[in-house]
């Protein structure tokens, strides 16, 4: 990433009546990178390099001459739909350090070479010293079972660090959430609440046990479970004798949904919380954690999320009978007895020791994870201010986002569309994805009720077609982001 890449587009950008003394101050500027030469109409005439300024000097040129004296040349450039595979191969073919990209009226933007050092991901794995200690600690004791004294560890660890009272280390978050179902009674023909705008895996365990999902639509203040709809839902229902058996409540992009009120609600109506914290170990909501609030709670370590154990998930709860439950369900169900005995149905649920072991060490940096992301999100926040049309996922007062992912919204008035941005964005090799589809929309479960905060507006449906997430490792240099950003800045301003 060169320095330039971090000034404004404007900064890069001389007309024909630029002197040569004015150039080699941009140049200085801007770190010595290329500058663009446009017309009038701001389209790309040529390239201006350091070498074109030091040839005008030695052929007598003074500070005051202008850059109309310069050769026309025809520069390489390539289009906005250019694939990374191309552009590779025209820096390759041609030996540049830089190709100017233009829209569809000539316009320019920068590449560099440098640039295209590898993919940026959106969320990749950030491992580092503590986690390959505890998996030792596991080879050398002889523990590769399923179970041993680094899964015993992570979960009195994680029950301290997110204030439970007791843990069961599971195979997934999915694996947890299907465990938290059961384990609140939930069963066949049985109806389940649980939020539209969400990942599939927040309704798929519902489903599991053949019960029925019935979507509950966002508000604009989280983005997470909207009370209004919820207190609409369960007016409704219990009208109806036929109020839901649990409420699954997911916080997302490391974000708490306003829990007072919707716990409120749901005790006020006998109906217990499993609260989807997958996304969200690490957040407070009124200086309580994130996954703490719910009868049973669950959280992911897929290795997309903030810190990972690989694959691997857990249930949390204050009841300890219920988590005991737990891992008699996740190890098969097996009774106590000499021989196998089974008399209700179990799974193969259960964390290895050996992933447990990487848990540990990721958990004792998570803090420090939490905040490498939130400065990520700053540093977005501060290349794209000012720029009309962006709007960044509120963090309400009281709550203290993780910033799992740096989500935001793009105004559709601004030109361009979360869909274009993520497509432009692959080209030079940037993944950045949609929002959640809300599951109402999904063919899945296409016959199932949705509840939308308000009778006419629907806040899952308003995020889906106009919000995005862009790469938020905890790994990637603040250069990368700013290149990142101002691309963004680029493709939603011009």
């Amino acid at each position: 990433m060169s320095a330039h890449m971090t000034a404004s587009l404007a900064a890069l950008c001389v007309t024909v009546d630029c002197s040569l003394g004015e150039a080699m101050r941009r140049l200085n500027e801007t770190g010595g990178g290329p500058l663009l030469l446009l017309d009038d109409e701001g389209r790309l005439k040529r390239l201006v390099t350091d070498g074109d300024l030091r040839r005008m000097i030695l052929d007598g040129s003074d500070q005051n001459a202008l850059l109309a004296s310069l050769p026309a040349i025809v520069p390489v450039t390539a289009q906005m739909n250019t694939p990374l595979a191309g552009l590779q191969s025209l820096f390759a073919a041609h030996k540049v350090s830089a190709i100017p990209r233009l829209d569809a009226e000539g316009r320019p933007w920068l590449l560099e070479r440098r640039d295209f050092g590898g993919p940026v991901l959106l969320s990749t794995p950030h491992l580092g010293d503590l986690e390959q200690q505890f998996v030792q600690q596991a080879f050398d004791t002889n523990w590769i079972a399923p179970l041993g004294p680094q899964v015993e560890g992570f979960e009195r660890e994680l029950a301290d660090y997110s204030e439970n009272g007791h843990v069961a280390a599971l195979s997934s978050g999915t694996a947890a959430l299907h465990l938290g179902l059961i384990l609140l009674g939930v069963k066949d023909g049985d109806r389940v609440y649980c939020p539209s705008f969400t990942f599939a895996a927040s309704a798929n365990p519902i489903r599991y046990e053949r019960a029925e999902p019935v979507f509950i639509d966002s508000e604009t203040a989280t983005w997470n479970m909207s009370p209004a709809a919820l207190e609409r839902a369960l007016s409704r229902d219990k009208a109806a004798g036929r109020l839901p058996r649990a409420v699954v409540i997911a916080n997302l992009y490391g974000q708490s949904a306003d829990m007072d009120p919707l716990t409120q609600l749901c005790d006020a109506y006998g109906i217990p919380v499993l609260e989807d914290a997958a996304e969200s170990l690490g957040a407070t909501y009124r200086g309580r954690k994130s996954g703490s609030f719910g009868k049973l709670s669950a959280y992911s370590f897929n290795g997309n999320k903030i810190i990972t154990t690989s694959g691997g998930g857990a249930l949390c709860s204050d009841d300890e009978e219920l988590i005991a439950r737990a891992r008699f369900l996740s190890t098969q169900a097996r009774e106590p007895a000499a021989h196998y005995e089974h008399k209700v149905i179990g799974y193969n649920y259960r964390l290895s020791n050996v992933l447990a072991g990487i848990g540990r060490g990721q958990l004792k940096v998570l803090d420090e994870r939490v905040r490498r992301r939130r400065e990520i999100f700053s540093i977005y926040q501060s290349v794209l201010a000012g720029v009309r049309g962006i709007e960044w996922m509120p963090e309400p007062e009281g709550y203290f986002s993780t910033r799992w992912l740096t989500a935001a919204t793009i105004n559709r008035e601004c030109g361009t569309c979360p869909g274009d941005l993520v497509e432009a964005l692959k080209v030079v090799g940037i993944e950045a994805r949609p929002l959640w589809k809300p599951m109402h929309r999904q063919p899945l479960f296409a016959d199932c009720e949705y509840v939308p905060h308000g009778e006419n507006h629907s806040v899952s449906d308003e995020l889906f077609e106009c919000g995005v997430c862009l790469p938020s490792g905890s790994s990637m240099a603040d250069a990368t982001v700013t290149r990142i950003a101002e691309q963004l800045r680029y493709l939603i301003a011009g």
